[in-house]
């Protein structure tokens, strides 16, 4: 960003954040979401609970500076503040609720957070960050060296140090960090865990923001429908395949590791437990700040998956659309053929043209091949009403593949592998061989698989009474 006057005047004008600085009951709005929403990282409020939040701020606000402090009602004040102009909540329906809910845009969690840096620290600690920044450079320097000299050399110099510190730990000399130390890195891991809490808002408001455009796209395209569905699905493709999509995704294959987890709940124990650490006080809530990432992470998985399901919503209807307009047209037909049954046209009434070649070359027209003949009924008897049973051209299913997911990451959770078979066996399958196809894509899109060829596993499922199975190799699902 280019830093100058005119600039920063323009940001000053538009920028949500900059205006929730500047706006009249700026630390009232700051407060009261600072202790709803960032405190106790909640990611949705619904409207209720926010308004009785907002009341009882009001309620200490105006018992100590007056009602002309905050003259309006609490949730007057939060319709402005969701508004296009403020920009500092997003007010929205929860799928299943008639209650609109709200959400922190990234802009109020970015005025929150330099907020909060204004406060006076207890002692800013620089080891920490100056050690943490030589460990980045040299990870960066040794992971773009393709020498391999270079790199065998880098690995037994580290070999080295380490065979040394071992040998010193033999003879009883265990080197340990001091207070002072323990409290400088515990305070950096407090500001990069919320920091990375703050992050994920702006991840998932620019997932929602490709979705905004889809829906845009959707509800004004009037071309063919392959076009629209081959951009939509280039949008997704450009956003997954993208820095900031490959960061996310392998952060999330990162973090449901569950070794990882159970290793990250240990290490917060022993940590929390120092005395030097339980002197400054820590939230409570650092105790399961990983599952705080799981959660947040799990919101912005959901949007992403709201394309999918607004793709198939359009695709539903179009299908609709376009078979209720083939009964038209059978229709029309059936009417028109009724109508001339009594009096039929005279005389040529359509041809078509025979299609031929002029130019034909015997040796390059293939052998004669028998065709085989097609029994044909030549009489079909109509129903008494003359009615057409349409009911079938309009069954569709639609496979929940969010309660599938769900149902995997349980199994992983408990077990930390589990094979398709055993998947379909603990919850039985509803709809049949597209549930099955549904899971093999939640393998390949969200989840880590395996597939064992060696072994062949067979899944089963009722379809209208009948008893049908498909045979395959094993797939095993990894946590």
């Amino acid at each position: 960003m280019i830093v100058d006057a005119e600039t920063l005047g323009v940001l000053r004008e538009r920028h949500a954040t900059w205006g929730l600085l500047r706006y009249e009951h700026g630390p009232m709005a700051l407060a009261c979401l600072h202790r709803v929403f960032v405190a106790p990282n909640v990611r949705s409020v619904a409207q209720p609970d926010l308004v009785e939040a907002l009341e009882d701020d009001l309620h200490a606000l105006r018992a100590v500076r007056g009602d002309q402090a905050a003259p309006r009602a609490a949730l007057e004040y939060l319709v402005e503040w969701s508004s296009n102009e403020r920009g500092w909540l997003r007010r929205f329906y929860p799928p299943g609720s008639d209650d609109p809910a709200f959400d922190l845009t990234p802009a109020a969690e970015q005025a929150i957070s330099w907020v909060m840096r204004l406060a006076d620290r207890p002692f800013v600690g620089t080891e920490s960050r100056l050690r943490s920044l030589f460990d980045l450079l040299e990870q960066m320097a040794v992971s773009t060296e393709a020498d391999p000299d270079v790199r065998l050399a880098d690995l037994e110099r580290r070999r080295a140090a380490i065979d040394a510190e071992i040998e010193q730990v033999r003879q009883g000399n265990v080197e340990v960090i001091n207070d002072r130390e323990l409290k400088e890195r515990f305070q950096q891991f407090v500001f990069l865990a919320r920091e990375l809490l703050a992050d994920f808002r702006q991840v998932e408001h620019n997932f929602r923001s490709l979705d905004r455009r889809v829906r845009e796209q959707i509800a004004s395209w009037e071309g063919p429908k392959g076009a629209l569905v081959g951009e939509i699905l280039g949008e997704r493709d450009a956003i997954a395949e993208s820095d900031e999509g490959q960061s996310f995704r392998a952060f999330w294959e990162f973090l449901m590791s569950q070794a990882r987890q159970q290793q990250m709940t240990d290490n917060l124990e022993r940590v929390l437990a120092q005395p030097a650490v339980a002197e400054l006080s820590p939230d409570r809530r650092l105790r399961r700040v990983h599952y705080d990432w799981l959660e947040a992470g799990e919101h912005t998985q959901r949007t992403v998956a709201l394309l999918s399901t607004q793709l198939r919503r359009f695709l539903d209807d179009i299908a609709w659309l376009e078979d209720r307009r083939i009964i038209e047209l059978l229709r029309s037909i059936e009417s028109s053929s009724l109508a001339l049954r009594d009096k039929p046209p005279s005389g040529n009434v359509h041809a078509i043209d025979l299609p031929m070649t002029e130019i034909s070359l015997p040796f390059e027209r293939p052998l004669f091949t028998p065709k085989q003949r097609t029994s044909i009924a030549d009489m079909i008897e109509a129903s008494p009403s003359h009615e057409l049973d349409v009911d079938e051209l309009f069954a569709q299913q639609v496979v929940d593949s969010e309660r599938l997911a769900d149902h995997i990451t349980r199994n992983l959770h408990e077990r930390g592998q589990i094979t398709l078979a055993d998947l379909c066996r603990s919850q039985p399958l509803e709809h049949g061989l597209a549930e099955v196809v549904t899971y093999l894509q939640l393998g390949s899109d969200r989840f880590v698989t395996t597939i064992d060829e060696s072994v062949t596993e067979v899944v089963t499922w009722s379809s209208d009474g009948v008893e049908r199975s498909a045979t395959m190799p094993r797939v095993v699902f990894v946590a």
